[in-house]
């Protein structure tokens, strides 16, 4: 998140006072967690809230906001940790035994809609086992993962249904804005395999120009789309759906996986099931 979302420097401490014994969410976003004036708090849309096993009194509470500076809009995915009956808050909760903060292992149950066989990329939709992938075609955790995880659930049809969404890091890869359009335009087309074929490109991930990023498809994966295919609301609406799915999900980073509903922070879990 670039440094103009940033919701309130004062936030940067583990540990905040609620406002009220009867927690509200909406409240405590508009009025504790954004504070900076320049941003403007459109929606707090609720996730979900789950008790925090073991620890008596402390809820989590999953949200996104819909905020905006100026013109520029976006939605945030976030969480916070509330104990109502000690007045208390907080935007991390580290475990001191594990040293893991929470919000990194804390996610909302997926909803059998993400199966949805238009961001079906391998595998029988009436598999028994269900996985989705958050991506980024130029991040660099996601080149080392996908191609791999991808050719052994394709070597499994039947055991594994593997469901695809776009989540390019444009911050960090500019490149992805592009590469992105196209893999959409693809798999519009039915041809997810020449999508993800995209993974194997080689190019600067702050490239900018459409016109070279397009050129270096054709030249080393002999993907040829014209820049009037990739640049349309249909287009644009898909991933911008497929970001939305991203944030209800409280996906922060790539590449982040669900397996049968439960995010799966080994990414590894379909392994078991291939055996």
């Amino acid at each position: 998140m670039s440094s103009m979302w940033k919701y309130s420097t004062s936030l940067i401490a583990a540990t905040l006072i609620a406002q009220a014994a009867e927690f509200n969410l909406e409240n405590f976003v508009r009025h504790t967690l954004v504070r900076n004036p320049q941003i403007k708090v459109e929606k707090v849309t609720p996730i979900a809230e789950q008790p925090l096993p073991g620890r008596d009194g402390w809820k989590a509470y999953m949200f996104t906001m819909d905020l905006a500076i100026g013109k520029k809009k976006q939605q945030v995915p976030e969480m916070v940790f509330v104990n109502p009956k000690e007045n208390l808050a907080a935007m991390s909760l580290i475990d001191m035994k594990t040293g893991q903060d929470l919000r990194n292992v804390i996610k909302p149950e997926m909803p059998e809609s993400y199966y949805d066989k238009k961001h079906l990329i391998a595998g029988n939709p009436d598999a028994p086992n269900k996985m989705v992938i958050f991506s980024d075609p130029q991040c660099p955790f996601c080149i080392n993962y996908l191609p791999g995880m991808l050719k052994e659930v394709k070597a499994h049809p039947d055991k594994v249904a593997l469901y695809y969404y776009h989540m390019p890091l444009l911050r960090l890869h500019p490149v992805s804005d592009t590469l992105t359009k196209v893999m959409e335009h693809l798999q519009m087309q039915g041809k997810s395999d020449e999508a993800m074929k995209i993974y194997a490109l080689k190019i600067d991930p702050r490239e900018k120009n459409e016109k070279k990023i397009l050129s270096e498809l054709k030249k080393q994966l002999g993907i040829e789309v014209k820049p009037e295919a990739i640049n349309t609301p249909e287009i644009k609406a898909a991933i911008n759906a497929d970001m939305e799915k991203a944030s209800a999900m409280m996906v922060r980073g790539t590449p982040t996986v669900y397996f049968n509903g439960k995010y799966d922070p080994s990414r590894s879990a379909y392994k078991k099931v291939l055996k």
